[in-house]
This record gives structure tokens, C-alpha cells and sequence, in this order.
């Protein structure tokens, strides 16, 4: 049986040969059904390399267009429910678009709230050939004057972490703005991706509408190794708020046997909070560096982009986080995940506990 690979140009195919080896379950599945042109939902765990499994044939394509061909337009449009997602599909883009022999020439832009006046007027005049944006950013564009010339040329609308958009208000808002890009420039492939998602069906239905979807489910069961932790034998009989007294203690010392923690907690607020206490702490007992930092939606982009490039890069002990960073940004080698207090449903808990070990084969 040919490999999947053999669907690609021989530059495409070289590099991901030299980049990666083997293909993963969830591009060997879902190569073959984007190619021919199918809406697809692809299931894979974190770590599996779908969102490539989503970008490469749309590369590919974008790559081989003859300029005398090109509509002008947005060709890739890629839509994700997280700004800290965004940015990292943007600089994971990079090794692609450098290494294929041939792409150095396709433009990637961003644009979200965070994005700066100056890069929102380029991208109207010369709109990037793949477009990483929010939905609630996606609707300001179609209410824009220049919205035809923007997507003029749409051939892929690719939805990451549909799971958290599909049934609830954004995921209702993206709906009616990929039809409005149908009303403005035809039909477009469109591809589905979630590492959580039940049931399916439903999913497949809330991205193809009444468009037929196809399922490309390489979905597997992970290894888990999860711990359910209590401060206290009865909380009834304690002071309120000493419960947090007995926390940080149990907390410092997760942090300090692990080489990388990630915290998650549940709002802003709460977020300052815990990261401030475990500094306290741990300056208590070194009188040195801080151990821990805050991360939430509410700060400055740099901020933001300066601890997700650290925690990658395995620079930072602990980073205390809200839900701004549950979803599939790639956030490197995460040692343990610690949730405090209950994250309100299994596919955010398991969303959370997939961000340690974000490889296939990793507990």
C-alpha cells in the first residue's frame, strides 16, 4: 500500500520526510480525505500532529496556484477559539514554509485583538495567502468594506479545537460568518480538528452544516496518570480561607520535584493570587528567583508571548494559568499539569491533563 506521502510533491515530501520520518495516524488518515477535496473531522490526541495534517495539502495547493490564477485573496483561512494558540501556529508554520522548497514566497498574518492598526492596514491592501484568526475577529473582517477583497480566492477554512466552539455562542457566531464567506466568494474545503469530542456526528454537523463531513477518527486512548489530591481530611472544620494555607505547602513541593509545572486555575483573579503565594514561599525558603509566573487573556500580547516562548523552551519552574492556555497550543515538555479546585466538565479536565506529555506515545 503507498505511503500517503506519495500525495505530495516530491519538495513537500522530502521535507516532512527529513522533518518528521513517518507520518502520523492522523495525517496517514487524513492526507487522503483532504485531498480529494472531502470537509473532514479530524480526532486525534494532543501532540499527533493533526493541525499539519490540516496545513500541508493546503500548502501544497497554495504553493502549485499560478500567479496568473491567484484570486488575491485570503486562500487558507485558519480559525482557532484562543489568541495563545494563534501565535503558535504562526511561528510552528514557519519550519514548513522555510523548509519547503518553493514556499518561501507564501505570507502568514495573524490577526486578532492584539494585533496592531499598522498590520491590520497591510493585511486589507495585500491580504496573506493564510490567514490565523479568532472568530470574533473573522466577523469584524466580513463587516469591513474590503471583506470581498480579503477572501477573494477562499479554498480552506480549517476550525481548531471545534469541540469548545460546537453547541455554545461562538460556535453559533463562527456558523453564520463561514456562511457569509460562502455568500461572498463560494463554497470552500473546510476542516474540522479536536483532540476531544462527543459525540461526532454532532460535531461533524455543526462544521459542514448541511454539507456532507467526513470523520477521520485516529483517536486513541492516552495513558493517564492522574492523582485526586485533598489539603484536608474535613474542610468543614477549618477557618475560612486557611484551606489555601495548607495548598501552597503541597503545592511548592509538586513544583520543586518536576522540572516544569503548569497550574491551572480558575480565574484571573485566583490566577495572581496562587502564583504570588507560591513565590512567597519559595523565597522563604531560597530568598532567590522567583519560581513562579501569572498567565491570563487579560495581559499585555509581549507579556504573554514571552512566557509561552519561555515555558517551550523549558525556562520556567511554574507557570499558574487560567483557561487561556487549556487548548492545543504546543507548549513543550510539561513534566506534571495541576488543576485546582474542579475544572467543571471531563473534556476541559482532559484538555488540561493533555497539555503534560503533549507527545503520542508520553503518559
Amino acid at each position: 500500500m503507498p505511503s500517503p506521502l506519495e500525495l505530495f510533491s516530491p519538495a513537500v515530501r522530502d521535507w516532512f520526510r527529513r522533518a518528521f520520518g513517518q507520518p502520523s495516524p492522523a495525517q496517514a488518515m487524513g492526507w487522503p480525505v483532504i485531498a480529494r477535496g472531502k470537509h473532514a473531522l479530524i480526532l486525534a490526541p494532543t501532540g499527533s500532529g493533526k493541525t499539519l495534517a490540516a496545513f500541508l495539502w493546503a500548502i501544497q495547493e497554495v504553493m502549485e496556484q499560478r500567479d496568473d490564477e491567484r484570486a488575491g485573496g485570503v486562500e487558507v483561512l485558519y480559525v482557532s477559539p484562543l489568541k495563545a494558540l494563534n501565535n503558535d501556529i504562526e511561528r510552528n508554520l514557519r519550519a514548513p514554509l522555510e523548509g519547503i522548497a518553493g514556499a518561501g514566497h507564501i505570507r502568514v498574518a495573524v490577526r486578532t485583538g492584539d494585533t496592531p492598526q499598522s498590520k491590520r492596514r497591510e493585511m486589507a491592501r495585500r491580504p496573506p495567502h493564510i490567514l490565523i484568526t479568532t472568530p470574533e475577529s473573522l466577523y469584524i473582517l466580513l463587516t469591513g468594506p474590503q471583506r470581498e477583497q480579503i477572501f477573494r480566492g477562499l479554498r480552506f477554512a480549517i476550525i481548531d479545537e471545534i469541540h469548545s466552539l460546537a453547541g455554545n455562542k461562538r460556535g453559533a457566531h463562527l456558523s453564520l460568518s463561514l456562511e457569509r464567506l460562502v455568500e461572498l466568494n463560494g463554497e470552500f474545503q473546510r476542516i474540522g480538528l479536536s483532540a476531544t469530542v462527543r459525540p461526532v456526528e454532532d460535531v461533524a454537523a455543526f462544521l459542514g452544516g448541511e454539507r456532507p463531513v467526513e470523520i477521520v477518527d485516529a483517536g486513541r486512548r492516552r495513558n493517564l496518570d492522574v492523582k485526586v489530591i485533598s489539603a484536608a481530611e474535613d474542610y468543614t472544620t477549618l477557618p475560612e480561607g486557611s484551606i489555601w494555607k495548607r495548598i501552597i505547602p503541597e503545592l511548592l513541593e509538586l513544583v520543586r520535584r518536576h522540572r516544569t509545572t503548569l497550574v491551572f486555575v480558575q480565574n484571573r483573579g485566583q490566577c495572581e493570587r496562587i502564583a504570588a503565594w507560591l513565590n512567597e514561599a519559595w523565597l522563604k525558603e531560597r530568598a532567590e528567583d522567583r519560581i513562579a509566573e501569572a498567565y491570563h487573556g487579560s495581559m499585555a500580547r509581549a507579556a504573554r508571548l514571552s512566557m509561552e516562548a519561555r515555558l517551550k523552551a523549558g525556562e520556567l519552574r511554574c507557570l499558574v494559568a487560567t483557561s487561556a492556555l487549556e487548548l492545543g497550543i504546543d507548549i513543550g515538555a510539561i513534566e506534571l499539569v495541576v488543576q485546582l479546585q474542579s475544572p467543571k466538565s471531563v473534556t476541559r479536565a482532559l484538555q488540561r491533563i493533555g497539555r503534560s506529555g503533549h507527545l503520542v506515545s508520553a503518559t
